[in-house]
């Protein structure tokens, strides 16, 4: 794979979607590279990771900045000696306004996350850009709902989902479910960017689509089929929502450091029952397929 070409063509991408009036444009995971994760890690391989600042978001900041538009990308970042899934967010002036890094790390059959990427460091950030305050939700993120709750309560008007989702990953309606309750209950659009294509291992769904503050399928790209998705979003939803006139003002945070303080792994004390995954040793079952992201 040429990754240089690949840039210059997610430079042409920017391009086009600005020329049909695209304000804010998203990539998905590792949208210029090989899915890296889907063989085990090795020193060759993590040489790939690059800086954050680096050549790519300063290519594609002066684009931002040529063209007026907002530019959240994600990339395989190098920091040190450590390595991360990483998505920076790039102003309408070209400013990097900062970078979220995912936090949750998986490891499975064709999704060897662990060896190449560090858990995130920057808990769940909130950027203002000119499209808005948005929040990043990276793959493997967005299983999580303390993490979503985190970014609505960042103040976030839209969160991208920069994704790498695979063919037959979830059972029908749950690819689009995960994300249409998530902006319900949290006010906000989502935005989920896949990746597309066949590779050795596996393959990429594409399928991305929008959902608006109400939990509703606004705009959905093809399967199958690398395209340019394009939506118009009305930020004023997310002041009438739901969430954000009722969920988010009813909430009891008191309550929630004990409960999410668990370790997920005990025992069902209803019904005085030892959760079998923690009496035999073995892992508890994943929150992603073993052919997902």
């Amino acid at each position: 794979m040429d990754l240089q070409a690949n840039r210059r063509r997610g430079l042409e991408a920017v391009e086009a979607a600005a020329r049909r009036g695209a304000q804010l444009v998203c990539f998905a995971e590792l949208g210029f590279d090989p899915f890296y994760p889907q063989t085990t890690a090795t020193p060759e391989i993590l040489t790939l990771a690059e800086p954050v600042p680096g050549p790519t978001t300063a290519e594609f900041s002066r684009l931002a900045a040529d063209l007026g538009v907002v530019i959240v990308l994600n990339l395989f970042e190098r920091d040190g000696a450590s390595t991360y899934d990483t998505s920076p967010v790039i102003d309408a002036d070209g400013t990097l306004r900062g970078k979220t890094r995912m936090v949750h790390i998986t490891d499975y059959a064709c999704f060897h996350e662990q060896g190449y990427y560090t858990p995130g460091d920057r808990g769940a950030p909130v950027f203002d850009t000119a499209c808005g305050r948005i929040g990043v939700a990276i793959c493997y993120d967005r299983h999580y709902p303390e993490y979503m709750r985190a970014l609505a309560l960042g103040g976030a008007e839209l969160v991208v989902v920069p994704q790498a989702g695979s063919v037959g990953e979830w059972p029908e309606g749950v690819f689009e479910a995960e994300l249409r309750v998530a902006a319900f209950q949290n006010g906000y659009f989502t935005a989920l960017c896949n990746r597309v294509g066949e590779e050795p291992k596996v393959t990429f769904a594409g399928a991305s689509f929008v959902c608006d503050p109400a939990g509703i399928v606004v705009a959905r790209a093809s399967s199958g089929n690398e395209e340019i998705l394009l939506c118009d979003l009305d930020l004023g939803a997310v002041g009438t929502s739901h969430a954000r006139r009722l969920f988010l003002r009813d909430r009891r945070p008191e309550l929630y450091h004990d409960w999410l303080a668990r370790s997920g792994r005990g025992t069902v004390e209803n019904a005085g029952v030892t959760d079998p995954g923690s009496a035999s040793g073995s892992p508890p079952v994943g929150a992603r397929s073993p052919s997902s992201p």
